[in-house]
């Protein structure tokens, strides 16, 4: 069995809208795929009906923005009941904050280089979260450049003089909400040193107390190192570990089915979910 457990969709960060994800995941060979745009909900019944159509089964999720120690951390929420109000008005909050912080990165980008708030809108017709990608998509349109792995690397990086930080929970109070609305909490990419700083070990040990299910070890973003770091992590915590893509279609260079989840993993989740996952 072929398990994807990290994809995004047109609803926040992706460029497929959620029915063609899904189709896209039976194309690529997945059983089962995951849909976890970033702090939505909003794509799931589209492709819930997908899934039936291609017979793939769907695992409705959310990538839910946090922060831990200074750093900007996402955890993975499978399977939860999204109108739980613990969950719910957190994700909203983050929306509502990430439309502002994109808002303020355009101002202050707009003065050195030809960028409109405008331009970002016309990005993000499907997206219900507005973000750096965005922009980043924003910037290559006006030839600013190449791609949005230079943009990120340049004007979008986390340090640089354009940069606005956004609200998020702490990850452990987005553990905690995940719990309440019956959702299983996974940290998504937790050795990507790539993107920034990456947290300590001792980090792993509060989120386990507070309820974090597992750990996303397969992922493109980790070292071989990173991999054997996170593995004795989880095996020490009694964590699950879970493979995935983090596809996000034309987004990134990311291809569905890339690191895959093993079927008990998966049957852990669904045991420990709230919402069943779909399709037979």
């Amino acid at each position: 069995m072929r398990i994807d457990l990290h994809a995004h969709s047109s609803a926040s960060d992706g460029t497929d809208a959620p029915a063609a994800l899904v189709a896209a995941a039976a194309q690529a060979g997945l059983d089962v795929v995951a849909l976890t745009d970033h702090d939505t909900t909003v794509g799931w019944d589209e492709a819930a009906d997908a899934a039936g159509r291609h017979g793939v089964r769907l695992v409705r999720g959310t990538e839910v923005s946090a922060r831990s120690a200074g750093i900007s951390v996402h955890m993975l929420s499978y399977l939860h009941d999204p109108d739980v109000p613990a969950l719910r008005d957190e994700l909203e909050r983050s929306r509502r904050s990430r439309v502002h912080r994109a808002e303020a990165m355009v101002e202050r980008l707009a003065a050195d280089v030809p960028i409109t708030w405008q331009d970002v809108l016309d990005h993000s017709a499907d997206a219900v979260v507005v973000g750096r990608p965005h922009i980043a998509d924003a910037l290559v349109a006006r030839g600013v450049v190449p791609d949005r792995s230079a943009a990120f690397a340049h004007l979008l990086r986390s340090d640089g003089p354009y940069h606005v930080p956004h609200y998020a929970p702490s990850a452990a109070t987005a553990v905690r909400a995940i719990r309440a609305a019956g959702g299983v909490p996974v940290f998504a990419h937790p050795g990507a040193d790539a993107r920034g700083r990456v947290v300590p070990d001792e980090v792993f040990e509060e989120l386990a107390d507070a309820g974090l299910a597992g750990l996303e070890v397969h992922h493109r973003d980790h070292s071989p190192a990173q991999v054997e770091r996170l593995t004795a992590i989880a095996e020490r915590l009694g964590l699950l570990v879970t493979g995935s893509s983090d596809y996000h279609g034309d987004g990134k260079v990311n291809r569905l089915g890339e690191n895959l989840t093993e079927p008990h993993v998966l049957a852990a989740i669904e045991e420990q979910g709230r919402l069943p996952v779909l399709g037979g």
